[in-house]
């Protein structure tokens, strides 16, 4: 039996057609392939993006901005001397870009310039730190990555 050309361009786009199926299939159902989105309100906090800028701008005005150091218990983060501790108010977040599930956020309370996030939650690897923190009226971000 002998294929004409017009068949054979509809074998070619029904192979094709299957072909790409197949690739979209096994893309979307395997577990494999599952990424997710930083954050889950990832939109909402884009049109917040500006706002974080200008904290970002504020804690670089700063005399000394937040440091961190690791220690045998965790990662120690060290606020500024100058500010008066009891009107440090905010939050630390803690992302780790390859599992969502290691994602935690501490509230900031101290009882000296230093706040101990403690080792027990933190694994070995890459983690991304936020800290939005404000003095009084005055609202500061600091953002840093890094292995521990």
């Amino acid at each position: 039996m002998k294929i004409n050309w017009g068949t054979a361009i509809v074998i070619a786009f029904a192979g094709f057609i299957s072909f790409i199926m197949y690739f979209v299939i096994s893309m979307s159902t395997n577990k494999k392939f599952d990424h997710d989105l930083v954050t889950e309100d990832y939109y909402q906090q884009e049109l917040k993006y500006q706002e974080d800028i200008n904290k970002v701008k504020n804690s670089k005005k700063l005399s000394e901005n937040i440091s961190w150091s690791k220690t045998d218990q965790g990662v120690l983060l060290s606020f500024p001397e100058d500010l008066n501790i009891n009107d440090i108010k905010g939050k630390v977040f803690l992302y780790r870009p390859s599992n969502k599930q290691l994602d935690f956020e501490i509230t900031i309370s101290l009882s000296n310039h230093n706040l101990l996030i403690p080792d027990n939650r933190l694994l070995d690897g890459r983690w991304n730190i936020k800290v939005d923190w404000s003095y009084k009226t005055d609202k500061f971000m600091y953002k840093k990555g890094f292995n521990y």
